[in-house]
């Protein structure tokens, strides 16, 4: 069929009112937020935290199971980590405005910190059934270390998102 010179294609949107509070444009890149203390913190969290799960995933760990909560609560917090570190990174929290940003970075760094330093101490008391193996005692003693340093890291946080969310509370 043959479009005559006098007709017009016409092309119509539809809008889901689901998504009308969402912004569509491109994401931005804050990249001086690395250089706050928050952002700092969330990359060292990243670091350290990665060398807490791969120092233990480098042995026997599965021997102890006491080492299956520690595991889980590195690997956790390191994945949930980075994704917080690639939404503030690129402001993606401001396209969404319908979630408590403040709210949410306390509960999480605050939860984190707590369950971090429970796996450290369970980290650390279980340094003494390595046995025989000094690779398994040197990497779970490192990784002890790293435990503690990462629970200081989200403690840290905890503290900062606390401040946030308390002047985003007076504000309201």
């Amino acid at each position: 069929m043959e479009e005559s010179p006098r007709s017009r294609t016409v092309i119509t949107s539809h809008s889901s009112p689901h998504l009308d509070n969402f912004s569509t444009s491109t994401l931005a890149y804050d990249k001086h937020f690395i250089r706050t203390v928050p952002g700092f913190l969330i990359f060292a969290e990243i670091v350290f935290g990665l060398l807490v799960w791969t120092l233990i995933g480098g042995t026997e760990y599965f021997r102890v199971s006491a080492f299956g909560w520690v595991m889980f609560v590195a690997v956790f917090y390191w994945v949930l980590t980075v994704f917080f570190l690639i939404i503030y990174l690129t402001m993606a929290y401001t396209r969404i405005p319908q979630v408590p940003w403040t709210t949410v970075g306390l509960c999480f760094n605050g939860s984190a910190a707590v369950l971090y330093l429970t796996a450290a101490a369970v980290d650390a008391a279980s340094i003494s059934r390595a046995g025989k193996s000094q690779h398994d005692f040197n990497s779970w003693a490192a990784s002890t270390f790293f435990a503690f340093v990462v629970a200081l890291c989200y403690a840290g946080n905890t503290y900062f998102s606390f401040k946030s969310w308390r002047q985003q509370e007076e504000g309201h």
